[in-house]
């Protein structure tokens, strides 16, 4: 009887720790961008797109841009004073949360703030999205789609039929209303029929100084003082009960 290939005896002693390696590498990374690099930019990103940080990224290869694992980048910067790796980085850790990055680079403030505020890109929203304005359809035939896509029309719940083999409304169709949060039906019409309501923007958010080890504010919301607010009521509870 032939052997199974899946009958084999793995020495776990033997077993390349490939998730570890990869998070060291990523501290040592980060640490040497520290020591390279004049200035850490963390960056908020909205409506992401992996093809637009693409871009960013190759409009910035002089500079270098790290974005997700975020708790490694705190462990690497370091969470608290006593184990920060440089003057001030515990204050950039503490702002690592959501869709946040890190641009590491020896360009100017004004530099960065130019280029980052007039970077703007549209595109097609998701379900979750906020619509920015309403969509309505007009009864009428849409020539645009072929007879095929006829049935997924209907199932998304416009009121199509074929007539004469060309996929026609039979009646006005309201797709969204301004300020709607968006299905996953609607994201898919919207897309179907060419409208972009996404707009993909990066927006500086705070400034470390590697040779002063100031770290600066550039941008706040009402998101960013509430979390700063409940830090230093945790910090408070802290201290009152040592």
């Amino acid at each position: 009887m032939p052997k199974s290939k899946r009958d084999r005896k793995v020495s776990l002693t033997r077993t390349p720790r490939k998730g570890l390696e990869a998070k060291q590498a990523l501290i040592a990374e980060l640490r040497r961008c520290v020591d390279t690099y004049k200035h850490i930019f963390i960056f908020s990103v909205a409506n992401m797109r992996n093809n637009k940080l693409k871009d960013v990224r190759n409009a910035w290869k002089h500079s270098r841009i790290f974005f997700g694992k975020n708790k490694v980048m705190m462990v690497a910067l370091g969470r608290e004073p006593s184990s920060e790796y440089r003057e001030n980085l515990h204050q950039v850790s503490k702002h690592l949360r959501g869709e946040v990055g890190l641009l590491f680079t020896n360009r100017t403030k004004e530099e960065v703030d130019e280029w980052f505020s007039s970077f703007k890109e549209v595109d097609f929203a998701r379900a979750g999205n906020k619509a920015t304005y309403t969509v309505s359809l007009d009864t009428g035939p849409l020539e645009q789609f072929p007879h095929s896509m006829e049935p997924q029309l209907r199932q998304l719940g416009l009121p199509t039929a074929l007539k004469k083999g060309v996929v026609t409304l039979l009646s006005d169709y309201e797709v969204c209303k301004e300020g709607d949060i968006l299905t996953p039906e609607q994201a898919r019409v919207l897309k179907l029929f060419g409208y972009e309501m996404a707009e993909f923007k990066v927006t500086i958010k705070f400034l470390w100084n590697s040779e002063t080890g100031d770290f600066q504010k550039l941008v706040g919301d009402e998101e960013d003082e509430e979390d700063e607010k409940e830090e230093e009521e945790e910090e408070d509870i802290d201290i009152s009960e040592d």
